[in-house]
């Protein structure tokens, strides 16, 4: 009865011995699975969509950015507006400045910074009679009086310019 116990110890122990070799290869299989894992992944460069989904999603787009192209070019052709206004107004400015200038050069008097005859001017009629102070006082009021005119007027010329453009705009 020795003979078929050996027998069963003997295939005992192969099959535990395959079944270690087995536990080995596996182990040594399941040790590099990370990394095979990682190197059989894929990864999508590009994603194709369907045409139907594109257009919906240009539309989208379209939709959302067409509003925000108004509003800035809205706000663009006000701020040019602006611009044009200012440079209207600079311009009258320039020429009123202009007339001024070319008015005290053509009198030959030295006109000071509040539109009164500058002491050059007093003081190289000497001690003239009252009225000939007096005309040229009068003399500087009317030229002051002119400019205030002008300056008005431009003023006012500028006012219509605006109103013309405000009811334009509307």
């Amino acid at each position: 009865m020795a003979n078929p116990l050996a027998d069963c110890v003997s295939s005992l122990r192969s099959s535990n011995h395959l079944l270690g070799n087995s536990i080995s290869i596996l182990d040594s299989g399941v040790n590099d699975f990370p990394r095979l894992a990682k190197v059989l992944q894929t990864t999508k460069h590009f994603e194709l969509l369907p045409s139907s989904a594109l257009s919906a999603a240009q539309s989208q787009l379209l939709s959302s950015l067409v509003p925000e192209f108004n509003n800035l070019l809205s706000r663009v052709e006000t701020h040019l507006d602006r611009l044009e206004r200012r440079e209207q107004a600079l311009i009258a400015r320039c020429e009123l400045l202009d007339g001024r200038m070319s008015m005290s050069g053509a009198n030959g008097e030295a006109v000071g910074k509040d539109g009164g005859l500058g002491r050059k001017s007093l003081a190289s009629e000497g001690d003239g009679s009252r009225e000939a102070l007096k005309l040229k006082q009068m003399r500087a009021k009317k030229e002051r009086l002119g400019y205030t005119v002008e300056r008005l007027e431009l003023q006012a010329q500028q006012k219509q310019r605006q109103l013309r453009l405000s009811v334009a705009a509307q």
